[in-house]
């Protein structure tokens, strides 16, 4: 039997779930992932970009990540296409000094040849002929990113059938593309890592806001799920999936 208490609690976080930047405090504490990765991106890029190095970060979000690198920002560079991060670059990044420019287009990106030393996109979206382009002699790419079978078993869970979004997003068919692009694979890592959600109001929220990768989903079309999700919590003390990333650093040749 429904109970009613928790229905309308799915429903606030259903219309709770708007999101600006990429911004997941919301549910912190109810949830947990990408805490055990075998690797530090920010630590990572650190090892490599140098205070006269100029930088790019490419689908910025809301440049949470970007501004915490502490790269200067008259050598400091950012893109992003979503309307609603467009605006809030615009707010917070350009009065910086940051050269930000609005790009949907991940494959025409509003840059000259040969232009920056690095970089860098965490979780988005980029094409490998095009960062050959616009990256010097040497220059580096540095990426962290979501792999095609990111969240699977909680897709299955809540979507059973779904297909996945993003076929042909891991470190071996991308490495293979960049070396065909002209570059160097310095370094490339893959890990599979647990994602927990110790409340299903806050698995709601998760899947409102990722919806390539939970299409469809609501709390009225998805309920008899919902209420499996949360006999699993009660009897687990969490709904566990799993994610996956990889990382990968090339260098043009």
């Amino acid at each position: 039997m429904l109970n009613e208490q928790l229905y309308k609690a799915w429903k606030a976080e259903e219309e709770a779930a708007r999101m600006v930047g990429w911004d997941f405090s919301h549910i912190y504490g109810r949830y947990e992932e990408e805490d055990d990765l075998p690797w530090d991106f920010r630590a990572v890029i650190g090892e490599r970009l140098r205070p006269e190095h100029r930088l790019l970060d490419i689908d910025t979000g809301g440049g949470e990540f970007l501004l915490s690198l502490g790269h200067p920002y008259s050598l400091t560079s950012a893109t992003e296409g979503y309307p609603p991060n467009v605006k809030l670059c615009g707010e917070t990044l350009k009065p910086l000094g940051i050269d930000f420019r609005e790009a949907a287009d991940s494959a025409a990106l509003p840059f000259g040849d040969s232009a920056f030393d690095v970089v860098t996109n965490r979780h988005g979206a980029f094409d490998p002929i095009e960062l050959h382009r616009i990256l010097k002699p040497g220059g580096l790419f540095i990426t962290q990113q979501v792999g095609e079978d990111n969240d699977r078993a909680l897709v299955e869970l809540l979507l059973p059938g779904t297909p996945r979004p993003f076929p042909g997003l891991n470190l071996e068919e991308q490495a293979r593309r960049f070396a065909g692009a002209g570059f160097a694979i310095l370094q490339g890592e893959e890990a599979f890592r647990p994602i927990r959600f110790y409340d299903v109001g806050a698995l709601v929220w998760f899947a409102q806001v990722i919806p390539w990768e939970f299409p469809g989903f609501s709390v009225d079309s998805c309920l008899p799920r919902l209420m499996e999700a949360q006999e699993i919590l009660e009897r687990q003390g969490c709904v566990e999936g799993t994610i996956h990333r990889y990382l990968l650093v090339a260098q043009k040749l």
